[in-house]
């Protein structure tokens, strides 16, 4: 079945802001929380809550966001689990708090604090393995490493699992306990009136588990910051600022959830010879009087190297030529190139030597012109302008 599209299932256009897409999301999560529907309307409630967090886990997060409108659905593959989306990869829990604000100023008024209607961080998973966060990275290449596509080697600062406690945050050889506040399930659970409340354990943070002797390497935090070299394979076609995703090489998970993503940000160094609009490429070629007069083929520089081009006698100064194929690649459908677009420009000799002016004035009685060299010499400056 096919996905549906992130925005339309918050109900949003693509120009939404941050907080029009929260704003979204509070109102479809208010409407379709499971607590909040009949008991035959559940299981499809649940369906829809779930979908409409995804779309928000995506459009809250603007690297994710960005790659989503470049590519859509195909860009993110990969983001989530093989299954797919589940909660475990759900990363705003602390939402829930904001989007039932104004029910939990009804439950203040009656003493009660907590999360409500089971949108706790125990009953969402937030005990169980938890996605790493992601990176962002910034890369500085030139204009034809864009056009041809290259592979490049970053460094980042990333964190990895603690190798002496693998990640658990106990120091070797200890181990943690369970967590006596709320006997290990990570949440204390209360009943006020007709209210039954989830409140997340202070002592443990939810995970249910203590550490009594923390690892000395991570002291207790299962992760260490370290550097690492990446192998970046930057496709053809790219321009500035598009995203790049690398999978899984973002920071660590906790308690063995899987690493978030890197994502490469391309910015483009200008080229001396090139500019580039859409796929097409354009620039500036001089050609010589003679050439222009008499037609010939000339040298013009590519992406790809030099090419023979046809310039036809009695070619204008400003003349454009189209060279079919030598532009960018698209990078979105991944097959075709633009074109190269190629303005001739005449050089007019300034320096001449005696010889040449003899011939040029004759030339010039042969149009019927009278040749003095600087009146000669501006007409012909002023048809190839």
């Amino acid at each position: 079945m096919a996905k549906r599209d992130y925005y339309v299932i918050l109900g949003i256009g693509k120009n939404a802001t941050a907080d029009e897409i929260k704003k979204a999301y509070r109102k479809s999560a208010l409407k379709h929380h499971p607590d909040r529907v009949a008991p035959e309307k559940k299981k499809e409630s649940e369906e829809k809550f779930k979908e409409i967090s995804e779309a928000y886990e995506i459009l809250s997060d603007s690297n994710k966001k960005a790659t989503y409108d470049q590519f859509g659905h195909d860009g993110l593959k990969g983001a989530f689990g093989r299954g797919g989306f589940s909660w475990q990869d759900f990363t705003h829990y602390g939402d829930f708090e904001d989007i039932f604000s104004g029910l939990g100023d009804l439950l203040r008024g009656f003493g009660i604090n907590g999360d409500l209607f089971g949108t706790g961080r125990g009953r969402s998973g937030r005990t169980g393995p938890r996605r790493g966060g992601d990176i962002e990275y910034e890369l500085e290449i030139e204009f034809t490493e864009a056009a041809l596509g290259t592979e490049k080697t970053v460094e980042i600062s990333r964190y990895d699992t603690c190798s002496a406690c693998k990640g658990s945050g106990a120091k070797p050889g200890t181990k943690d306990i369970g967590c006596p506040t709320c006997d290990g399930r990570g949440q204390i659970n209360r009943v006020s009136g007709f209210f039954s409340i989830s409140q997340t354990c202070n002592a443990c943070g939810g995970a249910g588990r203590v550490i009594k002797t923390p690892c000395e390497k991570c002291s207790g935090r299962g992760k260490v910051r370290v550097a690492r070299k990446i192998n970046v394979k930057v496709p053809a076609g790219v321009d500035n600022g598009i995203r790049l995703r690398v999978s899984h090489e973002g920071n660590a998970g906790e308690r063995g959830g899987p690493r978030g993503d890197l994502y490469v940000v391309i910015y483009v160094k200008e080229h001396h010879l090139f500019k580039r609009h859409n796929n097409d490429i354009y620039c500036d070629a001089k050609i010589s009087f003679t050439q222009a007069v008499f037609g010939s083929e000339v040298d013009v520089p590519t992406v790809d190297g030099k090419v023979k081009m046809k310039v036809p006698q009695g070619t204008q100064s400003g003349k454009v030529f189209r060279l079919r194929g030598k532009g960018v690649p698209d990078l979105l459908s991944g097959s075709g190139k633009g074109d190269q677009l190629v303005r001739v420009t005449v050089d007019v000799p300034q320096r001449l030597t005696e010889e040449q002016k003899r011939l040029l004035k004759e030339f010039a009685h042969t149009l019927g012109e009278k040749a003095t060299q600087k009146g000669f010499m501006d007409k012909v400056k002023k048809a190839f302008k």
